[in-house]
Order: structure tokens, then sequence, then C-alpha cells
């Protein structure tokens, strides 16, 4: 399996309005974290959350959280 590319190597800190979300899990966005459909070409899907109530939330951006699509800290132990 391909690796995703690192977006950046820390969390994106986004406020979010209440409906429905698709995670870049291709590092390949050019709206990261959010999809732009860069993915096409390659063998990976974007992850689709949905935010009940208004909130600020660490999105991950290194692309290998166990936790997708938020931030658990994996990228600091990335080199």
């Amino acid at each position: 399996m391909a690796e995703p590319n690192i977006a950046q190597k820390s969390p994106y800190a986004v406020e979010l309005a209440p409906g429905d979300y698709w995670w870049c899990a291709c590092g390949r966005s050019g709206r990261q974290p959010f999809c732009d459909g860069s993915h096409k070409s390659t063998e990976f899907t974007p992850v689709k959350f949905t935010i009940t109530e208004a909130q600020k939330v660490w999105l991950c951006g290194c692309k290998r959280s166990a936790n997708k699509p938020f931030c658990d800290g994996t990228h600091k132990r990335l080199d």
C-alpha cells in the first residue's frame, strides 16, 4: 500500500459549523485539510465526517493518525 503525502507535520486547527465534511486522506489536495478530488489518480479515498455543533477541531495534517480525520499526535514521531 502506498503512503499518503504529508501535507504538514502538525494538525490543522479549524472552526467548523455543523455539517458533513470530507477530509483529504491522500495529502494531495490544494484545499488542505479538505478533499478537492486530487485522490482520483491514487488508491486513497477521502474520509467523511460529521460535525453536529459548531466547534474547533484539530484535523490530521500528516495523514497517519490512527484516529482519522482527527490528530492523534502521530506527527510528533515522524522524521
